[in-house]
Order: C-alpha cells, then sequence, then structure tokens
C-alpha cells in the first residue's frame, strides 16, 4: 500500500490566496485598547470623586475589555507567524484560541454583572444618578466607537467576532447604567438598577454562548460551519474520473482558513497535476477551502487502512 502511494499521490496546496489570511486589525486593537484605558481612567476617577461604587465597579468591568482586545490581537499576531519545523502551519490556530478565551472572559464578566445586581437587590447602593448617567453616556460612545472598528470582520473571523461582541456588550451596559441612573433619580426607585443590569446579561449571556460554542467547535477541529460536508464529498465525487471518495477530513487552521484532506479513486490513473490544481480551485471558489491535499488512488479494490469508519 505505501509503495502505490509513493507513485499515485498528490498534493495541491494554496498559497496564492492572501486574502485568505487574517485581515489586518492591527490598528483597530490598537485604537479601541487606547480608549478603553483612557476611559477607564476617567470612569475611575469620576467614580472616587463621586464616591459611585457603579461607576467603580464599571470602570474594573471595562478594564477587562482591555484585557480581551488584548488577547484578540495577541491571537490575530501570532496566526500570522511563518510556519517552522515544529508549527509547521505556523501559530494560525492561536486565533481559534483568542476566540476560546474571550468567549470565557465574557461569561466571567457576566458572572459579575449578576452577582453584583443580586446583591444590590438585598442592599440598594444610592446612585448619584446625573454624575453615574453622564460617564456611563461616554463609556457607550467609547464602546460604540471600538466596536464599529471592528465590525466589518466580525461575520468572517469569530476571534474578531469575539472583540466586537465584547465592545457591543459594553455598551449595553453603559446604556442600562444611563437608563437606570436615569429612572432612578427621577423616582427613587432603586430596585430598577438590578433589573436593568440582569436584563442586559440575559442579552449578552445569548450572544456569548453561541461564540463560546463556535470557540469549541473549532478548537475541537469541527467543519467549519459554513460549510457543507456532504457537498465538498459530492464536489469531489463529481470530479471526471472520480469514482469515489473517502477519508475526507474538513477542520479549521485558524478563524480564518481552512484545511481539507482527502482520498480520490480514480481506476483510469493518475491525471497529473493539471487535475489537481483544477480540483483545488475548485475547493477554493465553491467551499472557500484554501489549503487542500488530495490523494489518488487508482486501484478501487484496495483496501485503503485510513478508510473512516461509517460517520454519524
Amino acid at each position: 500500500m505505501a509503495g502505490h502511494h509513493d507513485h499515485h499521490h498528490g498534493h495541491s496546496h494554496d498559497h496564492g490566496h492572501p486574502h485568505h489570511g487574517p485581515a489586518d486589525f492591527g490598528r483597530a486593537f490598537a485604537i479601541g485598547i487606547g480608549l478603553n484605558i483612557a476611559f477607564v481612567v476617567v470612569e475611575a476617577g469620576f467614580g472616587f470623586v463621586a464616591h459611585s461604587m457603579a461607576l467603580l465597579a464599571d470602570a474594573g468591568h471595562n478594564l477587562s475589555d482591555v484585557l480581551g482586545l488584548a488577547m484578540a490581537w495577541g491571537g490575530a499576531t501570532l496566526a500570522r507567524r511563518a510556519p517552522s519545523k515544529r508549527f509547521t502551519y505556523g501559530l494560525r490556530g492561536s486565533s481559534i484560541l483568542a476566540s476560546l478565551g474571550n468567549a470565557l472572559l465574557l461569561l466571567v464578566a457576566l458572572g459579575a454583572i449578576v452577582l453584583e445586581a443580586i446583591e444590590r437587590f438585598g442592599n440598594p447602593a444610592p446612585i448619584a444618578g446625573p454624575t453615574v448617567s453622564a460617564v456611563a453616556a461616554v463609556g457607550i460612545a467609547v464602546n460604540l466607537a471600538t466596536a464599529l472598528l471592528f465590525a466589518r470582520g466580525r461575520k468572517g473571523d469569530i476571534n474578531v467576532r469575539g472583540a466586537f461582541l465584547h465592545m457591543v456588550a459594553d455598551a449595553a451596559v453603559s446604556a442600562g447604567v444611563v437608563v437606570a441612573g436615569l429612572i432612578i433619580w427621577r423616582t427613587g426607585l432603586d430596585w430598577i438598577d438590578p433589573v436593568v443590569s440582569l436584563v442586559i446579561a440575559a442579552i449578552i449571556f445569548w450572544q456569548t454562548w453561541g461564540l463560546l460554542a463556535e470557540s469549541v467547535e473549532m478548537s475541537l477541529s469541527a467543519v467549519p460551519r459554513a460549510i457543507d460536508f456532504d457537498a465538498v464529498g459530492d464536489a469531489l465525487c463529481g470530479l471526471p474520473g472520480v469514482t469515489d471518495t473517502h477519508d475526507l477530513h474538513i477542520w479549521p487552521m485558524s478563524t480564518t482558513e481552512t484545511v481539507l484532506t482527502a482520498h480520490l479513486v480514480m481506476p483510469a490513473g493518475h491525471p497529473g497535476d493539471v487535475f489537481l490544481s483544477q480540483a483545488q480551485a475548485m475547493l477554493h471558489e465553491r467551499f472557500d477551502i484554501g489549503h487542500a491535499t488530495l490523494q489518488i488512488e487508482v486501484d478501487p479494490a484496495c483496501y485503503c487502512s485510513l478508510e473512516s469508519a461509517e460517520r454519524v
């Protein structure tokens, strides 16, 4: 079998499509981190002056944004590292780890919001309405401005989506603080503050859970959600001369790049490099799979020890 493969196997790689690498959001990350650090300093300062625990707590929460953005930036930067003999795909998987870390960080921040809200039900804190609302309104602007920096990349890159969600979540928290501050200032109903916090936490949890689930799937080398496994198999079987395909594997190399390996049964013999190049081009155009390795098997009766068991 080994000798058979030595003569009948080919690789087709796509290294000529730079747009498949992660888009460069370096400037967006730098601006976002700078804006958020400046806001944390201002918010903490106002918190001390106004004796507002709400503002100090929100400043601490905004500090977690800086960590989240730094994590996403680190993942995106490491993903561009050149391959080495030890990391033959480079460190592209770093962006998957960063999106997973960001999802977990968001859940921890959510837990803190919920705990603080529950505590405030039993022990409502006096809120300096106008001051808190004014500072939180600045927070909405800072967080939305940062979120907009990542808006265009959130659909194509789950790591960028993690950064985007972090910012939108904080804008929502700040909006809740503004609304709660103004209502409490007008009505004196302290319970509105924790209720608003819990509603916002529920909305953020709904978004974060999807990010976490997809990040875990990617880290376990699941077929990316945008790719139909059966459609890829059918497309390969539909290539001229191919009678069967097996040992098909599709997995994410990073949050933006997908890898495929497959064995193609072609009784008529090895078709040559032109066929491999065309097959790779088809996978790239139809399924956005940029790195494909195809192995040709001429004898359909020859048992392949790698053939996958029946899939569930």
